[in-house]
């Protein structure tokens, strides 16, 4: 299959519904400008009700829903005739198209002719070759334009030589404008609802119209092109702002990997004071304790002793060893063993006190971040400018 050209793919893009990606069916157009397929919008807002607001789904503007439901939103006129450029464009459905004139005549059924190859605009009707020179010699349809069916038209062709009718009465044309209502309408829509009100030919006021918008359009263009500059702006702004904070981890984790160190550092150094403190005194609590130890023993014997001599021992063996028991006894009593222990034992008080950092419920012992976004804050307002 042929590659499409720019032109066609740039009509696929335009008729197709940014929802399901499909082409186009029922087109209702949003007051932001945005058309989707109505079936599309009916299942989006199908948890809404007439009256609720329903944001677009493409831009999220938001817009009423009409009394009457999504149904009533107004139709894309215009993607119509998109849409139907596009059928008649290179493709299956424009090889099948039949002649609308002689589709119905069987002594040519089989004939090459039957198949429709022109588009007359005002008749609306496919004919075939031979039908199509027959209608423009008709005194009828001279004035009639045919558009070649197969061949893409250009938008100005589109927009100037596909008719639209009324949505209301189907078979006549727009040609009036209501400036009153600000609406395009047939001369039925003029007769029934339109008569007192202030209209016009819509090709007189379609010469305005055409100016209002092109030079809305060139006023959209013209800022479209000053926002795009932004666009380089906001991701080198983004760059940097990537390669920047970067960086300011990495000092925030050098700063905390020496803060780190040094706390390992200081708690390595206490606790070894700890330590030091701790294998001394248990040293000397052992060495007291040993005293203390050897001093009862002493006395333990010294009662075993005078007690089995008490019990055992003879009048000749007391009164023989009565005096140095005595004696030893006084010794033993010397001993202050209170007096000891205090005087080899002095009191120890070891006491732990946190820094001050640790107690300061402000600040951040590592640092602190100072967040300014002057870049950003400049291009906010610019675009605030010129908006």
């Amino acid at each position: 299959m042929a590659c499409k050209s720019s032109a066609e793919k740039e009509l696929d893009d335009m008729t197709e519904c940014s929802i399901c990606t499909e082409v186009f069916t029922d087109p209702r157009v949003l007051p932001c400008i945005h058309t989707f397929c109505l079936k599309c919008l009916l299942s989006y807002g199908k948890d809404k009700q007439p009256g609720d607001s329903m944001p677009c789904p493409l831009c999220r503007r938001e817009f009423t829903i009409p009394e009457d439901g999504l149904p009533a939103i107004q139709n894309d006129f215009f993607m119509e005739k998109l849409l139907y450029a596009r059928k008649l464009s290179t493709g299956e459905e424009a090889q099948r198209l039949v002649c609308d004139a002689c589709s119905s005549d069987e002594v040519s059924v089989n004939e090459t002719d039957k198949l429709a190859s022109m588009y007359c605009v005002q008749c609306q009707q496919n004919y075939c070759e031979q039908c199509s020179r027959s209608h423009s010699r008709m005194k009828a349809a001279a004035g009639h334009v045919q558009m070649e069916i197969g061949k893409l038209p250009q938008e100005e062709e589109i927009v100037l030589k596909l008719p639209t009718t009324c949505d209301v009465h189907k078979d006549e044309q727009i040609k009036v404008f209501c400036l009153e209502c600000k609406l395009a309408i047939c001369v039925m829509c003029f007769i029934k609802s339109h008569k007192t009100h202030d209209c016009s030919d819509i090709a007189e006021v379609s010469v305005d119209l055409r100016k209002q918008v092109k030079s809305d359009t060139d006023k959209v263009t013209e800022l479209l092109e000053k926002i795009e500059d932004f666009v380089p702006r906001l991701e080198k702004e983004k760059s940097e702002l990537a390669s920047h904070l970067a960086h300011i981890e990495s000092e925030i984790n050098t700063a905390a990997d020496k803060l780190i160190a040094a706390v390992q550092r200081d708690r390595a150094k206490l606790l070894s004071e700890v330590e030091s403190i701790k294998t001394k005194r248990v040293k000397q609590l052992e060495t007291v304790k040993q005293e203390v130890e050897q001093h009862m023993a002493a006395l333990e014997s010294f009662k075993r002793y005078s007690e089995t001599l008490l019990s055992s021992g003879t009048t000749c063996d007391v009164t023989r060893s009565a005096n140095s028991l005595h004696e030893r006894a006084e010794e033993l009593m010397m001993f202050d063993i209170v007096r000891h222990v205090d005087s080899s034992l002095p009191p120890v008080n070891v006491a732990f006190t946190s820094s001050a950092v640790l107690d300061t419920d402000t600040g951040n012992i590592i640092g602190n971040i100072g967040e300014g976004f002057t870049f950003l804050i400049l291009l906010i307002i610019t675009l605030l400018k010129i908006c």
